[in-house]
C-alpha cells in the first residue's frame, strides 16, 4: 500500500532543498500558460468584434428581387428551334420592378413563423444630396427604425441623436457620419436630397450614422420608411428588401432556399452573403490556436527538461531511498508528485498572471472613428480559457513529469553507490 504522506513529504523536500529549479519550472508553466491566456483572450475578442461590425450589420436573410436575363429567350419559343443548340450574345436583364410583391402579407406571415425573431421592411432610393451646387451621390434607406433597434444593433452605431428623434419626425434623416463631415452638416441642420427623377426633398438632420465602413458611410443615411415611400411617390406598400432575424442562424441557408420557392424572391443567408469574411475568421481563429497551444508545449519541455535535471542531480537520493526499502514504484510516484505540483502552482499562478494582463488590456483606450463604439480594447474573459489552461498544464506536467520519472524507478541504486 502506498503511504502517500511519506512520498509526498520527500517530494516537497525535494523541491524546497531546490527552489532555483522548482522556480524556474514553475514560472515555465506560470509564464506558458499566462500568455496562453492573455494571447487567446485578446485574440478571440479581437476576431469577435470584427465579426461583429460585419456581421451584425447582416440580416440572417436578406430578402430581395434580383435583376437577371430571363431564364427564356425569344428564340427558345419557336417550335424549329426547339431542339436544337442557340447562342445569344449580350443578352439584356428582364425588365422587373424593385417592389417585392405582397411584401406586408409576407412580412406578416414570417412573423408569425416560431423560427423567425422578426422580420423588418426596407425600402432603398438613389439619391442625390445637394450641397451648393455640388451633388453627392448616395443612398437613402427607408426602415422602422425601433424594429431595427430591436433586432440589430444599429443603435450602437448612431454617434449623435436617437433612434427616437427619427421616428417622431416625418422629415428627419440619419445622416452618414461621413457625408456630414462632407457637408459641413450637425444634427439641428437641414439637408437637401435629390432623386433621380430631380424632385427636391428638404430633411431635418437629426443624428448622425457611423458604422465604421467609410465607403458605407460616404453614402449611406437613413429615414423612416413612410417618409422615402413618400419621397419616392410610392404606395405604402411599396417595399424593396426584407431582412429577417431568425432564432437559430444555423438555419439561415435551409429557410433561405425554401422562402426563394416559397416566394418567388431572391433570398440570402447570412453565410452566403459573408462568405470572404469567414474564411479570413476561422483563418484568424485557426492562427490564434496554433500559437496559443505552441505556448503551452513549450512550457511543457521546460518541465521535462527541469525534471530530467533534477533526476540527475538527485542520483545518491533515489539509490539511498530503494536501498532503504522504496520500491521503483514508489521512487516514480515521487518525481511524478513533484511535476504535478509544480503544474497545479505553476497553472494557477498562470491563470492569475493571465486574468490581470487580460484586465490591463481590456483598459487600455483604443478610440477610433472608424470603430465608434469601441473605447477600450476588446478582450474575452470566456472562462473556458482558463479551463483548458489549467488542464493544459496539468496533462503536460504529468506527461514532462512521467519521463524522467520513469528513468528513475529503473535506476539500479549499486551501481549508484559503487560508483560514489
Amino acid at each position: 500500500m502506498t503511504n502517500w504522506k511519506v512520498i509526498l513529504g520527500i517530494a516537497k523536500t525535494h523541491l524546497t532543498t531546490k527552489m532555483k529549479s522548482t522556480i524556474t519550472a514553475s514560472l515555465g508553466v506560470t509564464f506558458g500558460i499566462g500568455a496562453y491566456i492573455t494571447l487567446v483572450s485578446f485574440m478571440t475578442g479581437l476576431n469577435s468584434m470584427l465579426d461583429d461590425l460585419i456581421l451584425n450589420q447582416t440580416p440572417h436573410i436578406h430578402i430581395y428581387n434580383e435583376i437577371e436575363p430571363s431564364e427564356k429567350q425569344p428564340i427558345g419559343l419557336y417550335e424549329d428551334y426547339a431542339n436544337t443548340f442557340n447562342v445569344v450574345h449580350s443578352i439584356k436583364p428582364k425588365q422587373a420592378q424593385k417592389k417585392i410583391h405582397n411584401a406586408v402579407p409576407i412580412i406578416q406571415y414570417l412573423k408569425a413563423d416560431k423560427n423567425v425573431l422578426g422580420a423588418t421592411p426596407q425600402l432603398g432610393a438613389q439619391i442625390f444630396y445637394l450641397s451648393g451646387s455640388i451633388e453627392l451621390g448616395g443612398k437613402l434607406t427607408g426602415i422602422d427604425i425601433m424594429e431595427e433597434v430591436r433586432l440589430s444593433n444599429i443603435q450602437d452605431y448612431i454617434i449623435q441623436g436617437t433612434p427616437i428623434a427619427l421616428k417622431n419626425n416625418d422629415n428627419g434623416i440619419l445622416l452618414g457620419a461621413g457625408l456630414a463631415k462632407k457637408m459641413s452638416l450637425s444634427p439641428g441642420d437641414r439637408v437637401q436630397i435629390s432623386t433621380v427623377t430631380g424632385d427636391v426633398f428638404p430633411l431635418k438632420i437629426v443624428g448622425l450614422y457611423q458604422s465604421g465602413i467609410a465607403d458605407l458611410d460616404n453614402v449611406q443615411s437613413y429615414a423612416n420608411l413612410k417618409t422615402v415611400q413618400r419621397i419616392l411617390g410610392e404606395a405604402e406598400n411599396y417595399i424593396t428588401d426584407i431582412n429577417v432575424k431568425l432564432n437559430d442562424i444555423s438555419k439561415a441557408e435551409s429557410m433561405a432556399i425554401t422562402m426563394e420557392r416559397q416566394f418567388k424572391v431572391k433570398a440570402t443567408d447570412i453565410n452566403e452573403a459573408n462568405a470572404q469574411f469567414e474564411t479570413g475568421s476561422n483563418i484568424r481563429n485557426l492562427i490564434t490556436y496554433a500559437v496559443s497551444i505552441t505556448l503551452l508545449i513549450v512550457a511543457g519541455f521546460g518541465i521535462y527538461n527541469i525534471l530530467n535535471m533534477l533526476i540527475y542531480e538527485k542520483m545518491k537520493d533515489i539509490a539511498i531511498l530503494k536501498a532503504t526499502g522504496f520500491s521503483g514504484r514508489d521512487v516514480k510516484l515521487i518525481f511524478m508528485s513533484q511535476a504535478m505540483i509544480i503544474g497545479i502552482l505553476g497553472g494557477i499562478s498562470g491563470l492569475i498572471v493571465g486574468y490581470i494582463l487580460s484586465n490591463i488590456i481590456d483598459k487600455v483606450p483604443f478610440e477610433t472613428e472608424a470603430l465608434p463604439t469601441i473605447t477600450t480594447y476588446p478582450v474575452n474573459f470566456n472562462a473556458w480559457y482558463y479551463v483548458i489552461g489549467i488542464v493544459f498544464a496539468l496533462i503536460s506536467t504529468f506527461i514532462a513529469g512521467y519521463l524522467p520519472a520513469n528513468k528513475a524507478k529503473r535506476i539500479d541504486p549499486v551501481r549508484i553507490i559503487r560508483g560514489s
